[in-house]
């Protein structure tokens, strides 16, 4: 079966305490609470992109472990392929450390795990379907070379391509006029334009458009996103008073839910506000899954507006 999404997929297993207030060093705080859910900027992606209908395919590595294995069950439950998936003996499947604090914000400490073999071959193993698929998407939580690798095939073939520079971290000069969508956030843009906090988001934006990136699409949290392209105006949405839980996978749940408007093929504006409202609904729940919405409930939301 043809996927319409491909996910370039990092993977761990979400190790989640809840403490009142971030940790100071050398602090101890009790925890008001602790689960182990699913995780991973990718994988969390991917499943956003399938609860709004999309087929997705995850191009992934895992450790033959119990973690590796719940992603597995996780995939195969949300409708996933994963034929493109390796598993390997000897290597623990990734690992995330999450503190939620009372106000519903986080901190977050990854190990990679398996995830960090990652490597070309595996993206020219999932060639024919990355050439298949109408949009490819990625975290830049996984291994530069298997990211670089995975979009000159998309590059090749028709998919849109849509990156979360997350975490934010240097971007070769080749991969930028790569990517047809980059969706940083505030902190992420500025540090990946190499400006200060003084810079406004136009202007930082400019940079990495510059560099060859066709949209840069910058989540803003509770105040929503902007868009910017080239030669053309900015297209801003504002945000949505929700009830928080907590924000763990808000913003793969933006990419995710993006990514399948965009392969139904939506225009990149309407496909926005999609994944504006996707993301919004997402932090009325527990955890990066949890709060998740359907396809469904993210057109009942724009509907009551």
């Amino acid at each position: 079966m043809s996927a319409d999404v491909v996910c370039l997929a990092s993977w761990n297993a979400d190790l989640v305490s809840r403490v009142p207030r971030p940790v100071a060093r050398g602090e101890t705080l009790l925890a008001s609470s602790f689960e182990i859910s699913p995780g991973g900027k990718g994988s969390n992606a991917a499943v956003a992109a399938a609860r709004q209908g999309a087929r997705v395919a995850v191009v992934a590595r895992i450790g033959n472990d119990e973690f590796g294995q719940m992603a597995l069950d996780l995939w195969h439950a949300e409708g996933l392929l994963t034929e493109h998936v390796e598993r390997v003996d000897g290597e623990r499947s990734g690992v995330a450390q999450i503190h939620v604090f009372d106000d519903g914000d986080n901190a977050i400490a990854v190990y990679p795990g398996a995830g960090a073999g990652l490597a070309e071959r595996h993206a020219q193993a999932a060639r024919d379907t990355i050439l298949q698929a109408r949009v490819l998407m990625a975290p830049c939580e996984v291994p530069m070379a298997a990211l670089l690798e995975a979009f000159a095939i998309a590059r090749a073939g028709r998919a849109i391509t849509v990156l979360n520079p997350a975490p934010a971290r240097p971007l070769p000069d080749r991969l930028l006029p790569l990517v047809d969508v980059l969706t940083p956030n505030e902190s992420e843009l500025r540090l990946l334009a190499g400006v200060g906090d003084d810079a406004s988001l136009a202007d930082a934006a400019q940079v990495l458009l510059a560099r060859g990136a066709t949209a840069v699409l910058v989540t803003l949290g509770g105040r929503g996103c902007c868009l910017y392209r080239g030669g053309e105006v900015p297209h801003a949405l504002s945000g949505r008073s929700m009830a928080v839980v907590d924000t763990i996978g808000a913003g793969d749940t933006f990419t995710g839910a993006l990514a399948a408007a965009l392969a139904r093929g939506t225009p990149l504006c309407e496909a926005m506000e999609w994944a504006n409202a996707a993301a919004a609904l997402s932090v009325t729940g527990r955890g990066a899954i949890a709060g998740m919405p359907t396809r469904e409930q993210v057109g009942d939301l724009l509907r009551d507006r």
